[in-house]
């Protein structure tokens, strides 16, 4: 029997949406670390057209993608095309199919799109149905997997090496078995992004980009502006919301007692947007994988919040500092191995905190 191919936008009717995304002339677009699909059928084939933006057919730090086909990996490739058709499951008999397509690199370079999902299956496809839990995990490098396919201490950031599924934030709401969105941007901060010249980098503020879809050079369809999107926060509602913020901003505050009495003030203000934005969940503020010098400011900085707001429902957490023995990925961020560990404490903190099964 000749196959009869289906064809489907990547809409709410067809697909769970993972993390921030952004419909715009006719493709579903992906910026940020993570963000995503999830769908199921029961059929023969499927087949994926992804799209590129105007960075694609440059010359570095195209975007990344990730397809998996019920938990395996079938396609890990940066997009540097216009548009690119990926045949990710076909067989000779109807099976039911789970596929996952994520975008594995950042935003802050560049973006791509589901352009359509075409499948050989007579019901079409479907959205996964919503996890459990829902968190929201706010980051830097670490959270976003920076150079964590390259463990190489001494080569420097490419998107080709980074892969948000390694890292510990998706490995902790694997374990937890929940939804997430990740916010997260590398070499970013509080009150600075990471400098090596003793000057305050505020161009590198994840607070001002909290509200937007995203910051990248990448254009949506080559055009629209990730920043010009500002997000709806009702379309991901968390229980509970991760922050790790603050090894950035240690390159600048370094033991200057009053830098690091300003990334507690404006630490402690940036928590009152979260909160603004996600009135009923449980704020974790975490710091200490690559360093933990800023983690008693980041107390101070949850303490005066408390203060000021009278809001209790928000707790702290320090991380294990990464070992030379686990290893290092580029530029001495956590290898694969200190990834493992950080997310295991992270998902027995987050079972305790939120009384979790």
């Amino acid at each position: 029997m000749a196959e009869t191919m289906q064809v489907f936008k990547a809409t709410g009717q067809y697909v769970k949406m993972i993390g921030r995304t952004h419909y715009y002339n006719g493709a579903l677009w992906l910026a940020l670390s993570g963000s995503g699909v999830e769908f199921s059928f029961t059929g023969k084939k499927a087949v994926i057209t992804i799209k590129g933006d105007q960075i694609a057919e440059g010359a570095t730090n195209q975007a990344r993608i990730g397809i998996e086909v019920n938990g395996v990996r079938v396609v890990e490739e940066q997009i540097m095309q216009p548009v690119k058709a990926y045949t990710v499951f076909e067989s000779g008999t109807e099976q039911q199919v789970t596929v996952r397509v994520l975008k594995l690199s950042e935003a802050a370079m560049s973006t791509a799109a589901i352009q359509e999902i075409a499948v050989d299956a007579e019901e079409g496809i479907q959205p996964t149905p919503g996890n459990v839990h829902r968190i929201e995990f706010i980051g830097d490098s670490i959270t976003c997997g920076y150079g964590v396919d390259d463990e190489h201490e001494l080569h420097p950031f490419a998107t080709a090496t980074e892969d948000v599924t390694k890292a510990y934030a998706y490995l902790t709401a694997q374990a937890l078995e929940a939804d997430y969105s990740m916010v997260s941007y590398s070499g970013y901060g509080i009150i600075s992004g990471y400098t090596d010249n003793d000057q305050k980098l505020t161009t590198h503020l994840l607070t001002d980009y909290y509200e937007k879809l995203a910051k990248s050079e990448g254009r949506l369809d080559g055009t629209l502006d990730p920043l010009k999107v500002s997000w709806d926060f009702s379309r991901f509602v968390p229980e509970l919301i991760v922050i790790n913020l603050g090894t950035n901003d240690d390159s600048y505050t370094k033991d200057d007692a009053a830098r690091q009495a300003e990334y507690a003030e404006q630490y402690a203000e940036f928590l009152k947007k979260v909160r603004r934005n996600n009135e009923g969940a449980t704020i974790l503020c975490t710091l200490g994988i690559m360093g933990d010098r800023l983690f008693p400011w980041l107390e101070q900085a949850v303490d005066s919040y408390t203060e000021t707001t009278g809001d209790t429902n928000i707790a702290t957490m320090k991380f294990d500092v990464q070992l030379a023995a686990d290893g290092y990925a580029a530029d001495f961020h956590p290898s694969q191995a200190t990834h493992r560990k950080a997310a295991q404490r992270l998902a027995a903190h987050i079972k305790g905190l939120m009384n979790w099964d």
